[in-house]
């Protein structure tokens, strides 16, 4: 083994130097965990933020009625029970403004903010192999070097506009729902556009149809949609909830997707009718993802049990919305309940009932491009004064791709999962010694805050196996990658989320390149995902190489 470089230790004037022992991309959930850890270690380490603030998803996403549909208490760092004692949250789903809140009181709380540089987007980041170390070159120019790169970027990150022609004509206020402004957006009284229906466009437009003077919602694919059922937090709840801290946590630790709502271990087709309805019944008045993670263990993998919950969703629809045909076109036809990502709503399918909104599917009058006084359809031309685009990312991946990534020999990460992306365990990559990802692909998709700490946690351990050896050059052997490749290949057949299009099956028709279907994340889990990394440790990482 040759023999290891000198690691830094923080002496609390991060900006002494443009070396480090490790650089953090990203300020969200994950980042700030994931700094606390690295200063546990005693390493020397930066966090490179591209926005003004801490937050991170909670920090871009403001648009009209962003919030939480996990549980409030269990979107929440478990890792201080000072922290968790002091927080009160004020709402079971919370809002963007309080989410953002709680993040910026987390760093205040331990002081974080004194290792994060705010306005500092990432552009490049390139191993040299001579030095050992990560050099990140920033967008104004100037570069750091650091000898562990790890990647807290997000999954939901790099958004997308629609590749709809004129985009760039409209002369009105245009937003895209990730990159809404500080200042508050006045729609009061205004003609507005809403293009998109996925969980962000369904918030914005139950908020946008309370105040605008007409809203027109441009729908391409309907989503299934469940009640939220959110409600306010007494002082009296938030004691009894602080007091089921460890059982909430427990239980967390317990479920595939990391919430408190696990799979009914009973089949959909083996009750009878009237029992399956009565859950069913259940299910829909309950907050939260019961009705997707708590339902019947066979409604995600069986399609006669998911034709039962799909049906029973779809008449729901028919008798939320008066018109027969506008509640047509928003049952999806192309996919089964739960197959897509969920979104949880608020009054939103009554939205369509106000005499101020009108619904456009664009399967039936497409949208032939935006011009400068509104959207044109093979039927006509809308005016508007403000254009939403609720279009969503280049999920998983796309964060990745906005960064020049070179690992060993030049070679980039673009390159490397140009078929799509390939990891060990969520976490490394082969050929890109010393970078870790933090809720990268393959690791996982639930409630973040959950899979996040444990992302983190499993990351710091590797950091310190990889310290105390002297270890300046960590990497996976690509045998060891290619075995994950088909655990994680593996987890995801049967499913039927998998057969469908989605941005968790990597597909979108916004993202050049991403028409077909790939292994995007793991599905078998989180107490699988958890039984395989911990494994991993007590194998003393079999599988990577330290030098």
């Amino acid at each position: 083994m040759t023999t290891a470089v000198q690691f830094l230790k923080s002496d609390g004037d991060s900006s002494s130097t443009a070396d480090y022992d490790a650089i953090v991309i990203g300020a969200g959930v994950s980042g700030l965990y994931q700094l606390y850890k690295l200063r546990e270690l005693g390493l020397k380490a930066l966090v490179l933020e591209k926005g003004s603030r801490v937050g991170g998803t909670w920090y871009w996403n403001r648009y009209p009625g962003a919030r939480f549909d996990s549980e409030s208490w269990t979107y929440i760092y478990s890792f201080s029970k000072e922290l968790l004692d002091e927080w009160k949250w004020t709402e079971h789903f919370a809002t963007q403004p309080e989410t953002e809140r709680y993040l910026n009181y987390v760093a205040d709380k331990f002081d974080l903010r004194r290792d994060i540089q705010f306005g500092s987007e990432v552009i490049a980041a390139h191993y040299i192999e001579e030095t050992r170390k990560w050099e990140i070159l920033l967008s104004d120019g100037r570069k750091y070097h650091a000898t562990f790169l790890i990647t807290a970027i997000g999954i939901l990150s790099a958004s997308t506009l629609p590749r709809i022609k004129g985009v760039e004509t409209f002369a009105g206020e245009a937003y895209h729902t990730a990159q809404w402004p500080h200042d508050p957006v006045n729609l009061a009284g205004k003609r507005v556009a809403v293009i998109g229906t996925g969980s962000t466009g369904v918030q914005t437009i139950q908020e946008a149809a309370k105040v605008a003077g007409h809203l027109t919602v441009f729908q391409r694919t309907p989503n299934w949609c469940a009640p939220l059922h959110n409600t306010k937090i007494t002082d009296e709840e938030m004691e009894q909830i602080r007091a089921r801290y460890p059982e909430i946590m427990a239980r967390c630790q317990e479920t595939p997707g990391c919430f408190v709502h696990g799979p009914d271990p009973r089949s959909a087709l083996e009750v009878t009718p009237e029992v399956r309805e009565a859950f069913f019944e259940k299910l829909y008045s309950e907050p939260g993802f019961g009705i997707w993670y708590g339902n019947f263990r066979d409604i995600l993998v069986d399609s006669d049990a998911n034709a039962l919950i799909s049906e029973f969703v779809a008449r729901k629809i028919r008798e939320r919305v008066k018109d027969p045909k506008v509640a047509d076109r928003l049952i999806p036809k192309n996919h089964g309940f739960g197959t897509r990502r969920l979104p949880l709503e608020t009054r939103y399918y009554e939205v369509y009932n106000q005499p101020n909104v009108e619904l456009v599917d664009v399967n039936e009058t497409p949208i032939q491009e935006i011009t400068p006084t509104g959207i044109r359809t093979s039927a006509g031309e809308h005016e508007f004064d403000v254009i939403i685009y609720a279009t969503g990312f280049n999920a998983i991946t796309g964060a990745f791709e906005q960064i020049d990534i070179r690992g060993v020999g030049g070679r980039s990460l673009k390159e490397a999962w140009a078929s799509g992306p390939q990891t060990y365990l969520g976490f490394l990559v082969a050929g890109f010694p010393n970078m870790m990802m933090v809720m990268g692909p393959h690791g996982g998709v639930g409630n973040f805050t959950r899979f996040a700490e444990f992302n983190a946690n499993w990351v710091s351990e590797l950091l310190r196996f990889a310290v105390a050896r002297g270890a300046t050059r960590v990497e996976v052997t690509q045998e060891a990658e290619k075995r994950w490749f088909g655990h994680v290949a593996d987890s995801g057949i049967g499913l039927l989320s998998n057969s469908v299009d989605s941005w968790m099956t990597g597909v979108n028709s916004n993202v050049e390149g991403r028409s077909a279907r790939r292994v995007m994340r793991y599905s078998g889990g989180f107490p699988a995902f958890r039984q395989y990394c911990e494994a991993a440790t007590r194998d003393n990482y079999a599988g990577i190489d330290f030098d």
